[in-house]
């Protein structure tokens, strides 16, 4: 099938989801994860309707973008970031994915402030409790949060978070749920400056389950693209 044919399936895999939560797929972001995916197969991509598209490695990110920097799309960090490329990727991304400790919070802000530029963020949480995952744990998610009071550069705009390899629906969305919870505690606080807009959660195995628990971003490669070699 075709990446066109492969979107239009997405979207109505989203729309029948957005449903059980009593959404639509309009309320929901779809970020198209274009890790190793040829700059061709992303124009494809966008001619048929992406506007929004994540990639995971820095590198990568920087041999693609000035070959796509002509098209009015939205690009995000979904993958780690490290603090000696953050002054890096500051120019290209839209939305970072992984905040997920205070160091690279200060980073951010630090190189943020040299350029007199606000990044937006999300706050990645390892809701899995995996060790091969990144992410704050829940338990530190808050006052993570809390730091960032004191950055003038820097705005938190919700929470991210991974699925669970193993476990199957049910440990898929209890994870989902917790990162849900989190959220909540986050609004109940009412810290300043800080927004919960977004939860970026679910990918090409969960993103049904995801937006059934709150979702309103989901980060989806293989279902758009195929499976990657």
């Amino acid at each position: 099938m075709s990446i066109t044919e492969n979107l239009a399936q997405v979207w109505e895999r989203i729309e029948r989801a957005a449903q059980k939560s009593r959404r639509t797929a309009d309320d929901i972001t779809l970020v198209a994860v274009t890790k190793t995916i040829p700059v061709e197969k992303i124009r494809e991509a966008i001619e048929a309707g992406v506007q929004h598209i994540g990639e995971n490695r820095v590198q990568e990110a920087i041999a693609k973008y000035p070959q796509l920097e002509s098209y009015p799309i939205h690009w995000h960090l979904v993958g780690h970031l490290q603090r000696n490329k953050v002054k890096r990727v500051l120019p290209m991304f839209d939305l970072i994915h992984s905040l997920d400790s205070i160091r690279l919070m200060e980073a951010i802000e630090r190189h943020a402030a040299s350029e007199n530029q606000i990044v937006d963020v999300l706050v990645q949480v390892n809701t899995s409790g995996e060790i091969s995952k990144y992410g704050v744990s829940p338990e530190d998610a808050l006052e993570l949060i809390s730091r960032s009071t004191g950055c003038e550069h820097l705005r938190i705009c919700g929470l991210m978070t991974i699925g669970p390899l193993k476990g199957g629906v049910q440990a898929a969305r209890a994870s989902f749920q917790l990162l849900r919870r989190i959220r909540d505690q986050v609004l109940a606080e009412d810290i300043e400056g800080v927004q919960m807009d977004y939860l970026s959660m679910g990918m090409t195995g969960d993103f049904e389950v995801a937006i059934e628990e709150g979702a309103n971003m989901i980060r989806v490669g293989t279902a758009i693209f195929g499976r990657r070699e």
